[in-house]
């Protein structure tokens, strides 16, 4: 197995490890909603110090279930991703890109220096043939 593979299976497995090992331990049976948001966490921990509190601001769109609550957050989440899977994919390709065009301009240039070592040895025939076997001796 080749070294990214390797890493590529270890962060699957750390993966499913953060998404398995709360729900087999039973992290947060004691509460209401065990997994809900940081935002809820918050808020309960903020009431608790000071009950009088107030918000600075209330939000602009309020979904009107929870579903739909989630759903939008799902739709933000595809998008983000979309926008770095494209960002990565494009520094990728133009990184193969200016790969390839590399190649081509060394076989380029291997190509061309051959043909000017072609070149000479054809002109070193001419001039063989021009002065003679003898090296233009009579």
């Amino acid at each position: 197995m080749s070294r990214n593979a390797r890493i590529n299976t270890l962060l699957l497995l750390l993966v499913a490890a953060l998404a398995v090992i709360p729900l087999a331990l039973g992290l947060g049976d004691h509460k209401e909603e065990p997994f809900a948001g940081a935002d809820g966490e918050a808020e309960t921990a903020i009431t608790e110090i000071d009950p009088d509190y107030e918000p600075w601001f209330s939000p602009l769109y309020e979904p009107p279930s929870g579903e739909i609550e989630s759903a939008l957050f799902a739709l933000q989440a595809a998008l983000g991703a979309g926008v770095l899977a494209y960002y990565f994919g494009l520094r990728r390709g133009r990184r193969q890109g200016e790969a390839r065009a590399r190649e081509r301009t060394v076989a380029q240039d291997a190509d061309a220096e051959d043909a000017d070592a072609e070149d000479a040895d054809a002109e070193d025939a001419d001039a063989e043939v021009r002065t003679g076997a003898d090296g233009g001796r009579d």
